[in-house]
């Protein structure tokens, strides 16, 4: 039994030591795995630590290279936005928030350098300022001059060119008629002359001379000056029973500034009152002193219509030009001077010219301003087809590229590519002076700004910033106010497109146009003028600016009429100026808005007051007595105290004695009710009746015609 017991204890123990070796085996197992797990997570630790401090690492990138504009003093808005290679727009915003005024730039305005810096600045560049434009290097002067002056011994004798030039109507152009026999008056527009006519004319003595036949009007002055301009003698013809007019001393002042002789030729001695000493005594005031007077001028008496005496006149013309001894020089480059100019449909730009120097021939290539051509007709000024031109004879040239501007010069080139430099250069001339011009304009607006702007900061002196805020917000909120006010201005405005037969013509309407002065009733809005007759394109910008064609010595053909019919534009054609001017001031008339007039048609004086129930109702009766005119009771009634007017209205009722009557004569008396139960009306108080009508306003604008 005790062998048995110690049997169990020992197994017992054997079981406690192999559970303790069992148990020390998974100890050892699990510190094993435990310290393998350790070592896995400061593996995966320490890795994440090195990709989060790569991650956060500063990311290293390449400075981006700014790009540098190349820029040079005065350089325009356009010519900036071209080398930043940006929008134009872009550059006005650039100076949105300066001190600019935006509303005087345009792309061909020059800019300050101050603000071609910003510009640049703001749109992320960085300038170089260079010395010039690389594109317009400094070069030469490649412009085309006059020769110098010739030996006298080359020189060769030619006829004299002689300008008409006179009053309106005074007979100039008949003079002319009798001198070519032929009937230019008869057909030209209300018989006066409104271009300059260049013709040559063979006189029964053989001798050759060359007229310019200038217009009268008052709006052809600067067609006047062209023609003293390229003279060499001029007639000054002056109407024997007018007398000296405005444009008589006009014309005076135009030979005098010219340094050109003048032979007195007084028209129209076979009318009755006509008084040749009358003139001549008249003319003494100008400094033009006959040979009668002991002066220099000569002067013939004559008769255009029925060509009395014009012999006199044209011997007295050739021995002034054999005193003057005219000369000239008929080789080498041809010079000369553009007299009028127009688009013909068949040939093109025409211009008519007077040769002052050399010969011209067929191919030769010509400058004027800028304009240059090649020589293709030539024609004289009976449409005849001419071969060459020598000094003093009038031409139409065709071939030129574009039309230039009457009064230019003309020379003669060497060739095409010479002709191409010499309007290059002065293009460039002349932008380069308007570029001048539109700097000193900016100039000037900044330094008004800049002032303005001291003269604000000098107004929060001594203010805190409470006050300054204040002031600031009644400043902005008042150029709010001035702003929608201009916006909402209803100026009503005549927008107009003009279209001439040539240069000179639309030139003496602009310059009419030019003396306008009547903005503040109507503004006039020239949106396009040119030389030619009246296109479709002109009808569509007529239509985008719901303005009028006016069109003078011009046509418009049926596919024209009938666009600017279906458009509603009106086409104003005309031949002579002053009718197209009084067209033009109508339209202006009629954009006015009307006068309301007051024309008073009776007077009454209160005296008595007397209450009247009509129904439950009280009301005050005034007991009237008219002095003058009469009471129309569908008329407007005053209430007149101590000349002051205090109502203006109607009556509810006007009646003599007991009977309502619509009228009351002077001297009746009656009784009236005011519309108005607010008013009350004292005994001494007048009454008066008027009617209100619309009178059509005019334009102040006076033309000078």
């Amino acid at each position: 039994m005790n062998r048995n017991i110690l049997l169990q204890v020992e197994q017992v123990v054997r079981f406690h030591k192999a559970c303790r070796q069992l148990h020390m085996l998974c100890l050892r197992n699990r510190a094993c795995r435990l310290q393998t797990t350790l070592l896995q997570y400061r593996y995966l630790s320490t890795r994440k630590e090195k990709e989060q401090k790569k991650q956060t690492l500063p990311v290293i990138k390449l400075k981006q290279k700014t790009e540098v504009v190349e820029v040079w003093n005065n350089m325009t808005v356009g010519r900036l936005a071209k080398a930043m290679d940006r929008d134009v727009d872009d550059v006005f915003e650039a100076l949105l928030y300066t001190a600019h005024d935006l509303n005087s730039l345009n792309p061909s305005s020059a800019l300050s350098e101050e603000a071609i810096k910003e510009v640049v600045k703001k749109c992320g560049k960085r300038f170089l300022f260079v010395g010039q434009n690389k594109t317009e290097k400094v070069r030469e002067n490649v412009n085309a001059v006059k020769r110098p002056p010739e030996a006298p011994s080359v020189l060769v004798p030619r006829h004299p060119v002689v300008t008409i030039m006179g009053h309106v109507d005074h007979g100039k152009t008949t003079l002319l008629d009798q001198l070519r026999k032929t009937q230019v008056a008869a057909m030209e527009a209300g018989g006066i002359t409104q271009h300059i006519g260049a013709f040559s004319v063979h006189l029964s003595s053989g001798n050759r001379i060359t007229f310019l036949d200038t217009p009268g009007h008052a709006a052809f002055s600067a067609i006047r000056e062209r023609g003293a301009n390229v003279t060499d003698i001029v007639i000054l013809v002056v109407a024997a029973d007018d007398g000296v007019m405005k444009q008589t001393v006009e014309s005076i002042k135009h030979a005098k500034n010219a340094n050109v002789p003048i032979i007195l030729a007084i028209n129209k001695c076979d009318k009755p009152d006509a008084d040749p000493e009358r003139v001549k005594r008249e003319l003494l005031s100008h400094d033009i002193v006959c040979e009668e007077f002991g002066g220099d001028i000569q002067s013939v008496n004559i008769s255009a219509l029925k060509g009395e005496n014009l012999q006199a006149l044209s011997e007295a013309i050739v021995t002034l030009a054999e005193v003057m001894e005219l000369k000239a020089d008929p080789a080498g480059l041809v010079e000369g001077t553009v007299i009028e100019c127009r688009t013909d449909k068949g040939k093109g730009p025409v211009t008519t010219a007077i040769v002052q120097r050399g010969t011209l021939r067929k191919g030769a290539v010509l400058v004027a301003g800028r304009a240059w051509g090649k020589v293709r007709l030539m024609f004289d000024e009976n449409n005849a087809m001419l071969s060459e031109a020598g000094p003093s004879m009038p031409v139409e040239i065709v071939g030129w590229k574009d039309l230039p501007s009457a009064g230019d010069e003309i020379l003669e080139v060497e060739s095409e590519q010479r002709a191409r430099e010499v309007v290059d250069w002065r293009t460039d001339v002349e932008e380069e002076e308007r570029v001048q011009k539109d700097l000193e304009v900016i100039s000037a607006k900044q330094q008004e700004h800049r002032e303005a702007h001291r003269k604000t900061l000098d107004t929060f002196y001594g203010m805190n910033w409470k006050q300054k805020i204040s002031t600031l917000y009644k400043a902005k909120k008042l150029v709010t106010q001035r702003t929608s006010e201009r916006m909402t201005d209803d100026n009503p405005t005549v927008p107009l497109i003009v279209k001439g037969d040539v240069d000179g013509s639309v030139e003496a309407i602009l310059n009419v146009i030019d003396t306008y002065d009547a903005e503040e009733e109507c503004e006039l809005n020239l949106v396009h003028f040119g030389i030619g007759d009246i296109s479709e394109s002109d009808i569509v910008l007529a239509e985008t600016f719901n303005g009028s064609v006016y069109g003078f010595n011009v046509n418009a053909n049926k596919t024209v009429q009938q666009l600017a019919a279906k458009k509603n534009i009106p086409i104003k054609l005309h031949k002579i100026i002053y009718h197209l001017i009084e067209d033009l001031k109508e339209e202006l008339n009629s954009k006015l808005t009307p006068i309301t007039e007051e024309v008073v048609k009776g007077e009454a004086s209160v005296l008595a007051l007397f209450d009247v129930t009509v129904g439950k109702k009280v009301t005050q009766v005034a007991g009237c007595r008219v002095q003058k005119g009469a009471l129309e009771k569908k008329l407007k009634f005053k209430l007149k105290r101590n000349n002051n007017v205090i109502w203006t209205g109607c009556l509810s009722s006007l009646k003599h004695h007991k009977n309502d009557v619509q009228s009351v004569k002077t001297g009746v008396e009656c009784g009236l009710n005011l519309d108005d139960g607010d008013i009350e009306v004292k005994i001494g108080d007048e009454i008066i009746c008027f009617e209100e009508r619309t009178i059509p306003r005019k334009t102040s604008w006076d033309p000078g015609f």
